[in-house]
């Protein structure tokens, strides 16, 4: 059949409107999880309906491809949606970063005492600076900070309690036993392998595809428990939790947010990998797969980023 010169507008659906949703409830389950005696029972709704929304959503469109009704006009169409989608996505990093860079860059040093001194019209004595210079009296303003300015002022009122160590570079001599590194070489030869995957599918040869993919699937599975290991270290040795002040609500809202953006990621390439052991894709028609392997370099360079920022620099 061909669609050259046509363009094939589906049925209505009320998947749209699940997914709203199924998002809707996961955002709701995901505040209420985060307060002092929350549940996570809202959320795993609200991610179950994702999921089966998303089954049958990708389920409708590979079926429309297979059946050859989609035009080059309507692939075009996914093409800049997903150029659109991992914008916003980098917009929503860029965020994230933004906070990071005002609570380090501006934040820390105006409670730390610039603020204070700032507001003397002419140079001020050393005496004055010490009277004015901290808003917490006994905090000294430093990144990563594990002592809060709540503690400073009185540690058993402290609602935040900085932790005993950070996540920050740890030298030379412990390099080889620093997870994040070995995040990054995982994640890094994850995206090598994907490369590799999508040459051999462009050759036409099949089985160094699936060959490839799959072992960049393991390669993100393998990611996302040594960041699982990670959060475990942070918690029970280094004290680092959400309760840690600025520094661990900016850690671990940076870090998790990353690895859910890392399993998603994961499912889009074992569900183009599970695609490719049923024949789908060739070489001039595989954007289902090319689609997760672009998304997949964005995830990698954005852990780059916050490799060098949250950790090495941090």
């Amino acid at each position: 059949m061909s669609t050259e010169g046509s363009y094939y507008v589906p049925e209505q659906s009320k998947l749209p409107l699940l997914a709203a949703l199924g998002m809707g409830t996961m955002a709701v389950g995901a505040a209420s999880w985060v307060i002092e005696g929350g549940t996570s029972t809202i959320f795993l709704i609200g991610t179950a309906i994702m999921a089966a929304v998303m089954y049958k959503w990708w389920s409708v469109v590979i079926e429309e491809n297979t059946q050859g009704i989609v035009s080059d006009q309507l692939k075009y169409s996914y093409v800049l949606g997903m150029y659109w989608f991992i914008f916003s996505e980098l917009m929503f990093f860029v965020c994230f970063f933004g906070s990071l860079f005002y609570v380090r860059v501006l934040v820390g040093p105006w409670i730390g005492g610039e603020a204070a001194i700032g507001l003397f019209d002419d140079t001020p004595t050393d005496a004055a600076i010490a009277n004015a210079t901290h808003l917490w009296s006994g905090y000294d303003a430093t990144w990563p900070p594990l002592v809060t300015p709540d503690q400073a002022v009185n540690a058993e009122a402290a609602k935040f309690v900085g932790p005993q160590e950070a996540m920050s570079w740890p030298g030379l001599t412990q390099l080889l036993s620093w997870l994040p590194l070995w995040n990054t070489i995982v994640l890094i030869t994850s995206s090598g392998t994907v490369h590799v995957a999508h040459h051999a599918l462009k050759e036409g040869n099949r089985k160094k595809f699936v060959q490839w993919l799959g072992l960049t699937v393991l390669l993100g599975v393998f990611f996302l428990f040594l960041q699982a290991e990670e959060y475990i270290h942070a918690y029970q040795e280094l004290g680092l939790t959400l309760e840690s002040g600025i520094y661990g609500t900016t850690f671990f809202l940076l870090t998790g947010f990353h690895g859910a953006h890392v399993t998603l990621g994961t499912i889009m390439l074992l569900i183009a990998f599970l695609r490719g052991l049923k024949g789908h894709f060739n070489e001039s028609d595989h954007f289902g797969f090319e689609a997760a392997a672009w998304y997949w370099h964005f995830v990698d360079v954005i852990w780059i980023g916050l490799f060098i920022i949250v950790y090495v620099l941090g």
